[in-house]
């Protein structure tokens, strides 16, 4: 109904009745603007992929499990961690790896804490820091 009015307007050949009007609502596909936490498990170098869209959207944080890549293959893992960090410098996120088989990667608005290895000072027992 109306796409025919307005298919009539453009064209010219229809009666389009002055006080007629069509009203568009522009808000009506409002996005949920949710942060989702999503796990993934990097079993093998094409399931970067599937990362790297969820990232591109804007609003997940994933939690990346690499155990299986890594003990299937250390180069594949590489691979797959160059691929996300450059996507992720590339965003403005934010990638930090947790322990030996996790990494986080963040998008720009969240920012992963990575507290400094201290130092300790010159004839102070190794258990006291700065």
């Amino acid at each position: 109904m109306v796409f025919n009015k307005l298919k009539k307007a453009l064209m010219g050949s229809g009666d389009v009745a002055g006080d007629e009007y069509i009203e568009i609502d522009l808000n009506q596909e409002k996005k949920d603007k949710k942060v989702l936490i999503r796990l993934f498990s990097l079993k093998q170098y094409e399931e970067v992929n599937d990362i790297l869209n969820a990232l591109r959207e804007g609003y997940t944080i994933a939690v990346i499990d690499i155990k299986t890549l890594r003990q299937k293959d250390s180069i594949e893992l590489k691979r797959s961690v160059a691929k996300i960090k450059k996507t992720v410098d590339a965003i403005g996120g934010n990638i930090a790896g947790f322990g030996e088989n996790t990494v986080i990667v963040t998008p720009p608005f969240a920012k992963i804490h990575k507290e400094a290895e201290r130092i300790p000072r010159e004839g102070m027992p190794a258990n006291k820091f700065m």
